[in-house]
């Protein structure tokens, strides 16, 4: 049983065949099924957080990238596999050409019954109604303080002003659930995470707080910048009173749901790195150069565009998913010192 597995290895050896034939479904060696698919649109984004890449970070080529056919062959042979729900990321998807276009193609995909998307909201202003129309669902905003300058600081060039202005949009588009994601950081923004907990008393958003997790060249200041969920829950407690569990949990979802009394909004803790959750792990991703990660903090992936380029069939692709799935690792190995290298976080999308 899963459960009986420690969080904390990757479990007993991976069967390297293929993955057992099945229709409509997919499932993993240890039992997992597997329907959500985050697909990174683009590895440049239009900010340099300090958490999440180098300043001088340099992307690659569009031609190297996976265009918009392209992903749509993807979603469509994920979809025939059981894949139902798509999140669309980066770098930062709305920076995309023709963005709009593609999340209404992904959205009129038979079996696809959610598409979400996270964005640092810059350009949401202009964009949320457009993609409410074309069928976005559901949407995620990072935003890591609430302080105009140290935003700006955190993000090393970003305008908060222009991310409001964007929730804002999203909020009258009517696009629900609206959360808001912070990654904690110790030395940046670890002190503002009571003046983001106070948003959820008064309006529906989701506030959630993210453990940062060190991935690539940057992960030496991640490591020493972690902030626990525990610590982060303490402070909010501490200064706006208990925070009740909200029943009915998704065991799916990362982010563990809470509420202050009276709120109207809840608050939730992704806590990767202290407290992973494992067990109820149902996603894979999809790196805007086509490679299938199937665990976002281990550097193992499987390559689908060059089949594509090379004109596999889509009974090819959905084999090479499905056995990819099947190998999904049981998760991370950050507590023995496995820190995946090989991308840094705008190049996975979280």
């Amino acid at each position: 049983m899963v459960s009986t597995i420690s969080l904390w290895n990757d479990g007993p050896a991976l069967p390297q065949g293929p993955a057992p034939t099945m229709s409509g479904s997919m499932i993993d060696s240890y039992g997992r099924r597997i329907d959500y698919l985050r697909i990174s649109l683009t590895d440049a984004c239009n900010l340099r957080c300090v958490y999440c890449m180098p300043e001088d970070m340099r992307f690659k080529p569009r031609a190297e990238l996976l265009q918009d056919d392209e992903i749509l062959a993807i979603v469509r042979a994920a979809a025939e596999l059981g894949t139902t729900k798509i999140r669309l990321t980066g770098g930062e998807p709305t920076i995309r050409p023709g963005v709009v276009e593609l999340v209404r193609s992904i959205a009129s995909v038979p079996g696809i019954a959610k598409v979400a998307m996270t964005t640092n909201g810059l350009l949401l202003a202009d964009l949320a109604e457009p993609l409410a129309q074309a069928g976005l669902q559901a949407l995620n905003v990072s935003i890591d303080t609430l302080n105009p300058a140290k935003f700006r600081r955190i993000t090393r060039w970003g305008d908060l002003h222009r991310v409001w202005d964007g929730v804002a949009a999203a909020e009258a588009a009517g696009i629900h659930p609206l959360k808001l994601n912070a990654v904690v950081t110790r030395g940046f923004n670890e002190e503002e995470v009571v003046d983001l907990a106070r948003l959820s008393i008064d309006r529906r958003w989701h506030i959630r707080f993210i453990e940062l997790m060190p991935l690539g060249s940057v992960a030496d200041f991640q490591q020493e910048s972690v902030v626990s969920s525990a610590e982060t829950q303490a402070r909010i407690e501490a200064e706006l009173g208990p925070l009740h569990p909200v029943p009915g949990h998704d065991g799916h979802d990362p982010a563990r749901p809470y509420r202050l009394a009276g709120a109207q909004g809840q608050i939730g803790f992704i806590s990767t790195v202290t407290e992973p959750f494992c067990a109820g792990c149902n996603r894979y991703r999809l790196t805007a150069d086509g490679k299938l990660r199937l665990c976002l903090l281990r550097d193992r992936e499987v390559d689908l565009l060059t089949p594509l380029r090379q004109g596999c069939t889509v009974e090819e692709l959905k084999t090479i998913i499905r056995t990819a799935v099947w190998n999904k690792p049981w998760g991370h190995g950050l507590p023995n010192g496995d820190v995946p290298q090989l991308r840094v976080m705008s190049q996975i999308g979280g």
